[in-house]
């Protein structure tokens, strides 16, 4: 892409930063949440990413997707808040995960799906004050839920991860739930499988 060579000195033989390397990493999550990559694809592109001498070996992983995908167009909110009582919410349908999440909530339920969520960067902190309610998170592929630091009082959690994939997002979960639930699962359609017919 001519703009990021113009960005890292203009000529592909010049010696990649890591910066440049950082922001063509942060350019193939961007796509691979829009559904441009397959894991597949995105997995052997952070490879090359990280791998990569020159901009101009980065510049050949971000060739055939379109200029403005990346950070400079799409930009994670540091902190976002949802606070409700005894209703629900749900984000999903390409919403843009953000940094840090505080979600307070009593007598309802918080449903994020990260299905195709656009994330832009490799962790997600949710602090969480929950009453009498449940908290579900809808996982892909590559998409990591860490509970250890959350406390539960009379709660449950369940917690079913996706198929092994390199990670893409790390979600740390800390904070207090009580008597409520947190599911973790990839979403019914099964994603990218296909029942067995007879």
């Amino acid at each position: 892409m001519a703009g990021d060579l113009s960005r890292s000195g203009g000529s592909p033989e010049v010696r990649a930063s890591h910066a440049d390397r950082d922001r063509t990493v942060d350019v193939l999550r961007v796509a691979a949440g829009d559904g441009r990559l397959t894991l597949e694809e995105l997995e052997e592109r952070l490879e090359g990413a990280l791998s990569a001498r020159t901009v101009g070996e980065l510049a050949v992983l971000t060739a055939d997707l379109p200029e403005g995908v990346g950070g400079a167009v799409v930009e994670a909110q540091e902190d976002v808040r949802i606070e409700q009582e005894g209703s629900s919410t749900r984000r999903g349908d390409g919403w843009v995960v953000p940094r840090r999440l505080e979600i307070r909530s009593a007598w309802g339920e918080v449903t994020l799906d990260f299905t195709d969520a656009v994330i832009t960067q490799d962790t997600l902190d949710i602090y969480l004050d929950m009453r009498a309610g449940a908290l579900k998170l809808l996982t892909r592929p590559g998409v990591v839920v860490d509970t250890g630091a959350l406390v539960t009082n009379y709660s449950q959690i369940k917690a079913r991860g996706a198929a092994d994939a390199p990670v893409v997002l790390r979600v740390r979960i800390t904070g207090e739930i009580n008597y409520g639930q947190l599911v973790v699962r990839p979403p019914r359609r099964g994603f990218g499988r296909r029942r067995p017919t007879a």
